[in-house]
């Protein structure tokens, strides 16, 4: 009997050794779990990054281009990101001239492509000085096109500031319906930002899926030649720059509209992959390529908005940016863009990579967000724009002299240099960090199974 005693009682102590082991093992994962994404999305994590700065992870050439990724960053903190940020505020370009209503050439509608009625009130162009006179914010009828969500819905609230039309100019590597005035309509973009929107789901894989598995090459593979890869990485690095602007902007509480950055999302959509972080950085470059390349068109353009100080103010800017001592010393040419297009294929190859981004900016119109859609369009006019920079019209290389460019792809040019250098400001200042917080996060979870694993073993001896 007291043998049995005994044993029962030694029995008892085990468990209740392994009940406490698995509470304190709970009690382990719980805080790492709540402490975060506190420290992922309520700032603390800047205090973080200071010890960071000094390991960068990303080091070397940023590869096809001419500068080292330590000097870019350098100069996008010093140099390009203040600059940036202050021009897009210019009266100039916060404007954007866009077609919001859904008109998708590639599918049906599905339900998440809003009906012309739904969207934005359209204005032509010979009423488009009213319209400043009468600002119009979205109704409710707006916001049940946008499944009752107002983050997803475009403020069109205007000011009375005008423009004078600029001359209308075909495209190649853009859809042509952009230049339709009769389905346009103004936005200030500082009242949309670029942001977290709810569009989730199969509609929106639906656009990304299209946009690689129609248009772009499978990439990485050794039968690609540099073009078609190029196109490849800079579908990447934009697409890496939406996820993070979504991440570094998030609706974290929908009840209480409480915004932050989820590192979470921003880590697994992109840090954890090095080569998105090097094709973002790659896209940077070739952008800031062309708007250093069409330095002496850009300087020279009319920046006119009938506010004469605000206007003289765009054009200095313009000039600091494009001939900031700094970035002329450090990174001159960030891409090189002479050896390409070369050999009797090249005209060939231009023709076929051209189309294939033609397919990607009219994929823009099948978004079911008009924010989404807005800046879907905003960037891949950016970007249509810098290929149209670098390889110019008349198919002569260097034929800076013939450019021409719409007042809208100038607009869309400078937002989405600002929208990449926000995005490589946040992954040199954030990333770091990050990465460390997701490592802890991962070890937590990896010594909560070992500890399971050495509870159950222990249990299973006795």
């Amino acid at each position: 009997m007291e043998k049995t005693a005994i044993k029962k009682k030694g029995w008892g102590a085990r468990w209740l050794w392994m009940v406490m082991a698995l509470v304190a093992v709970f009690v382990a994962m719980a805080v790492s779990s709540r402490t975060s994404p506190r420290i992922a999305l309520f700032g603390a994590i800047d205090r973080a990054c200071k010890c960071a700065r000094g390991t960068p992870k990303y080091s070397g050439m940023v590869e096809d281009c001419c500068c080292d990724y330590e000097t870019v960053d350098h100069l996008n903190e010093e140099v390009l990101n203040p600059s940036l940020q202050e021009l897009v505020k210019t009266p100039f370009f916060r404007y954007f001239k866009v077609k919001l209503w859904c008109d998708c050439p590639f599918w049906p509608d599905d339900g998440m492509c809003r009906l012309r009625d739904c969207s934005v009130c359209e204005c032509p162009e010979s009423e488009f000085p009213e319209s400043f006179k009468k600002p119009h914010r979205f109704s409710m009828n707006d916001l049940v096109c946008q499944e009752g969500k107002p983050q997803a819905a475009v403020d069109r609230t205007l000011d009375s500031k005008a423009f004078r039309g600029w001359t209308e100019i075909d495209n190649p590597w853009t859809n042509d319906d952009e230049t339709d005035n009769d389905e346009m309509t103004y936005v200030n973009l500082q009242l949309n930002p670029e942001r977290y929107t709810g569009y989730t789901g199969p509609s929106a894989r639906r656009i990304w899926d299209s946009v690689y598995s129609e248009n772009c090459p499978k990439y990485p593979s050794q039968e690609l030649c540099q073009e078609e890869k190029i196109l490849y990485k800079l579908i990447s690095g934009l697409h890496s720059s939406i996820s993070i602007h979504i991440a570094a902007e998030y609706l974290l509480d929908e009840a209480t509209n409480l915004w932050g950055q989820n590192l979470t999302l921003m880590y697994d959509r992109v840090l954890k992959y090095p080569d998105r972080v090097r094709n973002l950085y790659f896209t940077f470059l070739f952008v800031l390529r062309a708007v250093t390349k069409a330095a002496d068109y850009l300087e020279q353009a009319e920046y006119d908005t009938g506010n004469y100080n605000e206007d003289l103010r765009t054009q200095s800017l313009i000039k600091q940016l494009l001939y900031n001592p700094k970035l002329q010393a450090a990174c001159p040419i960030p891409f090189d863009e002479a050896n390409l297009w070369k050999g009797q294929s090249g005209p060939e190859l231009k023709q076929k990579i051209q189309q294939q981004f033609r397919n990607i900016s009219a994929l823009m119109d099948c978004v079911g967000c008009e924010k989404c859609r807005l800046w879907g369009k905003l960037q891949v006019l950016g970007l249509g724009t810098a290929l149209k920079i670098l390889f110019s019209v008349d198919g002569q290389e260097n034929s800076i002299q013939t450019l021409q460019l719409q007042r809208n792809e100038v607009i869309a040019l400078m937002n989405l240099l600002n929208r990449l250098s926000e995005s490589v400001k946040f992954v040199h200042e954030v990333g770091p960090a990050a990465d460390r917080i997701m490592e802890g996060h991962f070890s937590a979870h990896t010594t909560l199974i070992n500890s399971l694993k050495r509870i159950w073993s222990f249990a299973s001896k006795t």
